[in-house]
């Protein structure tokens, strides 16, 4: 299925130029990680703070693009500077799910808007990018499949928290959003786990 995870490749050929100037900074991708995770986190508690002046959501989609270009430089250091490591491989992963949890759950706080909705979205955000963590369990490669990845996820959420800064959107609108992020996530969570066991067949040898 399409995922917006498929652009990444133009989208690090652009952020290119600034990456070597990082590295010959001795900025380490570790780092840009950590500030991608405590950045999301920040701005979490920002709006969890302001929840009831709509405006503080325009935050959102404006971290939205810095996260994601935080990520893929992280990960163009760590794979073209010879920077990957087994601390790095944890940290990525662990700050991506607590920034999901942090840019996610305060929506749950606007008024009128369904708590068990929102945490069903965090949950799943959560086990699908597990499900695609355990790919190399059992021998494929770590699954990005789509229709609810991470890029998707922070696509759909910025323009939903647009929406909500221009006061174009009730509750019942975003209770109707998050239920369809709900049903994408749970195909995205299949998917991944029918990928990588197809992926795994493929790859095993011949008995």
């Amino acid at each position: 299925m399409p995922s917006i995870y498929q652009i990444k490749p133009a989208f690090q050929n652009l952020l290119r130029p600034l990456v070597r100037r990082l590295f010959n900074n001795g900025t380490t991708a570790n780092q840009i990680t950590l500030i991608a995770g405590i950045g999301s986190v920040l701005v979490g508690v920002l709006i969890a703070a302001f929840v009831h002046h709509p405006w503080v959501f325009a935050l959102v989609p404006a971290w939205m693009i810095a996260r994601m270009a935080l990520n893929a430089i992280d990960g163009m250091l760590a794979r073209e500077f010879n920077q990957q490591s087994r601390l790095g491989a944890y940290l990525n992963e662990l700050c991506d799910i607590v920034a999901d949890c942090a840019l996610i759950l305060p929506f749950a706080l606007l008024p009128d808007v369904s708590l068990w909705l929102v945490l069903l979205v965090t949950l799943l955000a959560l086990f699908s990018e597990y499900a695609g963590v355990l790919g190399p369990m059992i021998g494929a490669s770590r699954r990005y499949d789509g229709p609810m990845g991470k890029s998707d996820r922070a696509f759909v959420l910025g323009c939903l928290a647009t929406a909500i800064a221009l006061g174009w959107m009730g509750a019942a609108w975003i209770n109707a959003v998050f239920a369809v992020l709900a049903a994408l996530l749970i195909g995205t969570l299949i998917n991944r786990v029918r990928q990588g066991l197809r992926e795994a067949r493929q790859d095993s040898p011949a008995t």
